[in-house]
C-alpha cells in the first residue's frame, strides 16, 4: 500500500510539477510552428507558380493557355501534398515518434497492398499521360468516359469534368480510354433550313446569303461568312437547305441556334414561310357537305 501511495504521490507531482507543462507548452508551440511554415511555404509556392508562368509568356517557350492551366494546378496539388506530408512527419516528430520504423512498415505494408492495388496505379499511370500527351487541359469541353462536360481539374488519379446542367462527375483516369475533345480546333455548325415546294430555291438562297453575310459581325464566335451546301434533301412538302459555318471551338451549337433563329426570321418576313405539319378537322356536319359535293362531282 505504502508503494502504490508513493507511485501516486510521484505521478501527481510529476502532472503539478512544471516540467511537464513546459513540454506540453513548448511541444504545441512547435506543431503551431510548423504547421504555420507548411502553410506560408505552400502559399509563397504557389505564389511563385503563379509568377513563373506569368513571366513565361515573355519568354521564347510558349505553351498554351489551356495548357497552362492544367500544369499549374496540379504542380500547385503535388506541392501541397509534399510540403503538408513533411509537416505531418515533423509533428510526429514532436511527440517522439520514431519515424524510422514506421516509415519502413509502411513500405513493406504498400508493397503487400499494392498487387491489390492495380487500379490505383492505373489511374495515376493514365494521369500521367494525360496531362504528358495533352489530351485535354482544364477550361477544354469534353466527351469523355460516357460525360460531357468542361473539365475543372486534372490530378494524378481522377480528373473533374462539369457537366453544363451542373453536375460535378470525378471520373478515375483508368477510366479514360476515349476522348473527344471539342476545345482543339474550331467548331462546324450544320443547319438545315426547310423551304416549301411553293418558293424559289434561287429567291430562298438569295435570303440565306444576305443574311449569312451579316452573322459574323453580329456573333463574335463565328468564324468567317456561313456557307450554303446545296440543296440537302427532298422530303414530302418541303426541300432543306443545308448551310454551315465554322465557329470558336466549342460554340459549334451556339452558332446553329442562332443561325436559325436569323434565318426564320428573315426568311418569314421575305414571305417564304417555314413549312409546319398541319392537322385539317371536318365537324360531322362538314365531311357530310363535303361527301355529298363530291359524289356530285363524281369523285
Amino acid at each position: 500500500m505504502e508503494v502504490i501511495n508513493k507511485q501516486l504521490s510521484a505521478l501527481w507531482t510529476y502532472i503539478t510539477g512544471p516540467d511537464l507543462w513546459i513540454s506540453i507548452l513548448l511541444g504545441l508551440f512547435r506543431i503551431i510552428v510548423i504547421i504555420l511554415l507548411a502553410m506560408i511555404i505552400v502559399k509563397v509556392i504557389r505564389t511563385l507558380i503563379d509568377k513563373t508562368f506569368t513571366e513565361r509568356t515573355k519568354g521564347p517557350i510558349r505553351i498554351s493557355q489551356r495548357r497552362e492551366k492544367t500544369l499549374k494546378k496540379l504542380i500547385k496539388s503535388v506541392v501541397a501534398y509534399v510540403v503538408y506530408f513533411m509537416a505531418i512527419v515533423m509533428v510526429l516528430g514532436v511527440f517522439n515518434f520514431d519515424i524510422a520504423p514506421l516509415l519502413a512498415g509502411a513500405g513493406v505494408l504498400g508493397l503487400a497492398i499494392g498487387f491489390g492495388a492495380q487500379n490505383l496505379v492505373r489511374d495515376v499511370i493514365s494521369g500521367f499521360f494525360i496531362i504528358f500527351e495533352d489530351q485535354f487541359s482544364v477550361g477544354d469541353y469534353v466527351a469523355v468516359a460516357g460525360v460531357e462536360g468542361t473539365v475543372e481539374e486534372i490530378g494524378l488519379r481522377t480528373t473533374q469534368v462539369l457537366s453544363w446542367t451542373g453536375e460535378m462527375n470525378i471520373i478515375p483516369n483508368g477510366n479514360v480510354t476515349q476522348v473527344t475533345n471539342y476545345s482543339l480546333h474550331n467548331g462546324l455548325s450544320i443547319v438545315d433550313i426547310n423551304i416549301p415546294y411553293e418558293s424559289n430555291v434561287a429567291d430562298a438562297e438569295k435570303v440565306i446569303n444576305e443574311v449569312a453575310a451579316t452573322l459574323p459581325e453580329k456573333y463574335e464566335f463565328i468564324v468567317g461568312v456561313p456557307e450554303i451546301i446545296g440543296v440537302q434533301n427532298l422530303e414530302v412538302s418541303h426541300f432543306v437547305i443545308r448551310v454551315i459555318a465554322d465557329t470558336l471551338p466549342g460554340f459549334q451549337w451556339a452558332g446553329e441556334r442562332n443561325i436559325r433563329k436569323e434565318m426564320q426570321d428573315k426568311l418569314y418576313k421575305s414571305g417564304i414561310q417555314i413549312p409546319a405539319p398541319r392537322l385539317v378537322m371536318y365537324s360531322n356536319d362538314e365531311k357530310e357537305k363535303l361527301m355529298n359535293e363530291n359524289r356530285d362531282r363524281g369523285l
